[in-house]
């Protein structure tokens, strides 16, 4: 079934409304631990879900919908830990696009041995999305040794299976596997943060981008739910993947941040690279 512009739509949004997450994200954690800010989105993100859930009566799904939904939100989990471990210990400016481009090449190549491959211009696309996704994210450093990049290496394997399992969870309901996604990533980074002791109680001056981060990832991940179920998952995954460029945008405009050079040409390349796709 030919579905039109909806996934490039959907995948999109995914990408600005993620992106906007993270700043949110980004902002209550200058004020708050990052783990609790994490923990405190995802639980409003779960009252959510629940409540969608409740008010539009989605038919609760099978089984295997649950399990891949809950592997998904290991993967996430996992891949955050790994993240955040990576950002706090190495050098951000290669961390970030580092899990990024991994994260977006997974579902790239599973798409390449599940489905046909795209048309030419689309790889093109996803060649230029990648490039982009670099350098938005401030990458371009080349001074970087193996130890470094192990990290973000395995955060960002991590966060492509997430992709390619809530595709999967996706595949006949959308809100109850997002649901799994959120009973795992809570319980489980919960339970780090108990064995860690790290201070997870939020200040009162987060409190409001803490929930304004829960609500944007809540729509991202229901966007790339959508993306993947009403198109490629390849697709959504690099579109969706283009949300460092939301964030460096409302970092911008909001806090007035410089964007170098190198994060222009990264944004200029993306959109070229959304035309490609959209063709």
């Amino acid at each position: 079934m030919n579905f039109g512009f909806a996934p490039i739509i959907f995948g999109l949004a995914a990408a600005l409304t993620w992106g906007a997450g993270d700043f949110s994200g980004g902002v209550a954690t200058k004020r708050s631990s990052a783990y609790g800010v994490v923990i405190f989105a995802h639980i409003f993100s779960m009252i959510l879900l629940l409540a969608t859930a409740f008010v539009l009566r989605e038919p609760i799904p099978p089984l295997a919908s649950w399990l891949w939904g809950g592997a998904a939100g290991l993967g996430g989990a996992i891949g955050l830990l790994l993240l955040y471990t990576a950002l706090a210990n190495g050098r951000m400016s290669v961390a970030a696009p580092v899990s990024a481009l991994v994260a977006a090449g997974i579902p790239v190549v599973f798409a390449a041995f599940t489905q046909q491959l795209p048309p030419l211009l689309v790889i093109v696309g996803f060649f230029l999305a990648l490039a982009a996704i670099w350098l938005v994210s401030g990458g371009g450093s080349v001074d970087f040794n193996l130890d470094e990049l192990r990290l973000p290496v395995i955060a960002g394997l991590a966060f492509g299976f997430f992709f390619t399992t809530l595709h999967f969870a996706s595949s006949e309901s959308v809100i109850y596997p997002l649901i799994a996604v959120r009973i795992v990533s809570i319980s489980s980074l919960l339970l780090y943060s108990l064995i860690t002791r790290q201070q997870i109680i939020p200040s009162r001056e987060s409190i409001f981008p803490i929930l304004a981060s829960g609500l944007l990832d809540t729509l991202g991940n229901a966007f790339f739910a959508l993306a993947a179920q009403l198109g490629r998952v390849d697709v959504a995954a690099v579109l969706s993947s283009l949300y460092p460029g939301s964030t460096v945008l409302l970092a911008w405009i909001l806090l007035k941040e410089h964007i170098s050079r190198r994060q222009m040409v990264g944004i200029l390349t993306a959109l070229a690279a959304i035309v490609l796709i959209t063709v």
